[in-house]
């Protein structure tokens, strides 16, 4: 499916981690093999992760997207090049402060900052497969700032979990809580430019908190969820929707749990 919106997309895929949990690997994380592809000519190739998320986003009329990577993962550039293999123009950026994922996505600002973007986390897999051009559409066709698309779980310890009402609109958002009644959790998301010009301000707020240069790897600000900002951003009045993915399905390969259930269903649930 490919949709056109009255503003320039663009993708961002914050890759800035170290895969902790799987380590250690021969790749990043985000070019682990998961099922095959076929090849220009017909030829069957393995598909790596974060292909899966490029697709799904060139397929809602995405043709530009960052990667924002730290220092080392030369692999993925070196895998994707310039995105000829998926009909993109890609490009790489690097980030080398380790707050989290708002900081690796304000790397990408000033390339950025007048651009509806899509955010997609690389190491995952989800379903369905216009799941992109879904929550893009709401968002051109409706008033949102940000657009957030849900999968239901069943372990909200490990989760964004999002409350809303019956119209869509987002009340909350809540990090990794360790007990909730909530079934959903957000995975994907576009928003506009004005969430992204409050993103870089609010980092630049939390930053001026500190006296150390926010390059220090001493600096000892916490970590800082992505839900965290949403969170903030709602609590000054912007407009925060959810696009529900009823039968959807979420799987972060960041687990050997989770990266050995992935191998096993590539064929059965065609990420």
């Amino acid at each position: 499916m490919v949709s056109h919106y009255p503003q320039r997309v663009i993708g961002l895929l914050p890759a800035g981690g170290r895969a902790t949990r799987i380590a250690p690997l021969p790749m990043s994380k985000e070019l682990y093999p998961i099922g095959f592809r076929r090849g220009a000519n017909g030829s069957l190739r393995p598909k790596v992760v974060c292909h899966y998320l490029l697709e799904k986003m060139r397929q809602a009329g995405v043709t530009t997207a960052y990667l924002v990577l730290r220092p080392g993962k030369w692999d993925i550039p070196n895998y994707f090049g310039d995105g000829t293999m998926l009909d993109m123009h890609l490009a790489y950026l690097t980030v080398h402060v380790p707050f989290g994922v708002p900081y690796t996505l304000d790397q990408a600002y000033p390339f950025v900052q007048d651009a509806v973007i899509a955010l997609g986390f690389p190491d995952i897999l989800f379903q369905p497969q216009d799941a992109f051009a879904k929550i893009l559409a709401r968002q051109a066709n409706g008033s949102a700032d940000v657009v957030l698309g849900l999968f239901p779980t069943e372990q909200p310890s490990k989760a964004g979990m999002v409350d809303f009402d019956l119209s869509g609109r987002v009340r909350y958002v809540i990090e990794k809580p360790l007990q909730t009644d909530l079934r959903y959790m957000w995975a994907i998301a576009t928003w506009t430019p004005k969430f992204t010009q409050f993103m870089h301000e609010y980092l630049k707020a939390i930053a001026s908190q500190y006296s150390l240069s926010s390059e220090s790897l001493t600096d000892p600000r916490p970590e800082l969820p992505i839900g965290d900002v949403i969170q903030a951003a709602i609590d000054q009045g912007f407009r925060v929707e959810a696009e529900v993915f009823e039968q959807g399905r979420y799987l972060d390969i960041g687990t050997p749990e989770n990266l050995s259930q992935a191998v096993r269903d590539a064929h059965e649930a065609n990420w």
